[in-house]
């Protein structure tokens, strides 16, 4: 199915029926990640997941987004689809939206479950601290008046090498974005989350570390933070049968 929002073609789908359910969906992912889930809990949910722009199937953005830029869509998408304040879903980016949402009463979910989320700046490592260092320094010079045409596949050999893999794979316009997102940090809003909140977290994620889950679980009053043992940055497709369990339980479900 498709929606058009401030002139974006969004894709999304909608199976089930019961109360609402919303997934939102990670950086460089599209809805169809939750597909397990979805299967799982769509006998007793409408279970709706939308394909963010520029990923999966909807229309890519003209230009660079901030966090407040997907909020207002998942607001303005629930408005058209008649959707209330449904349950929230979120993977890594998803659940980034899905923090800032509740926090700032965008929308009033009464429940969220938040696998493996983003939202939280993480220390950085003197090792990272120096890449980035590195690269604003060619950066820099690069882009000095007379050298930005000549330097242009020096810079762009650097970003592809100081670059994380997600950054390099992205078009120009989400590249903008992605710096904009990953420099944005939530913690201070989150204990304005009222919503009952499940966090599902892979014991060994490096992207966005347990150490963050255990932050978001001391923030939010009624949190509860279930550790998928092995599991990475995607607990919940690593180990279906396992969050699928935890989110049947969270929810009621038999």
């Amino acid at each position: 199915m498709n929606i058009n929002i401030d002139g974006l073609d969004i894709h999304y789908i909608d199976e089930g029926e019961g109360p609402v359910c919303l997934f939102l969906h990670g950086w460089g992912s599209s809805c169809d990640a939750y597909r397990g889930v979805i299967t799982a809990i769509k006998g007793n949910y409408r279970c709706i997941a939308i394909d963010f722009p520029g990923f999966g199937k909807s229309q890519i953005m003209d230009a660079p987004w901030g966090l407040d830029d997907y909020t207002s869509l998942v607001k303005k998408f629930c408005s058209a689809l008649e959707l209330g304040d449904p349950i929230i879903f979120g993977h890594s980016h998803g659940g980034r939206v899905a923090l800032k949402i509740a926090a700032e009463k965008i929308l009033r979910p009464q429940k969220m479950v938040l696998f493996d989320a983003a939202g939280l700046i993480p220390k950085k490592s003197l090792k990272t601290r120096v890449r980035a260092r590195s690269f604003k320094i060619i950066k820099g010079f690069c882009t000095l008046p007379g050298l930005k045409k000549p330097c242009a596949g020096l810079l762009e050999r650097a970003r592809n090498y100081y670059g994380s893999a997600d950054y390099n794979a992205a078009p120009p316009v989400l590249r903008q974005t992605l710096v904009s997102l990953v420099n944005t940090d939530l913690r201070d809003i989150l204990e304005k989350i009222e919503a009952s909140t499940l966090l599902i977290w892979g014991e060994n994620d490096t992207a966005t570390p347990l150490a963050d889950a255990k932050i978001i679980e001391s923030k939010i009053k009624d949190c509860g933070l279930y550790v998928i043992e092995n599991a990475g940055h995607w607990s919940f497709v690593e180990y279906p049968g396992i969050a699928v369990a935890a989110v049947k339980s969270f929810l009621g479900v038999r």
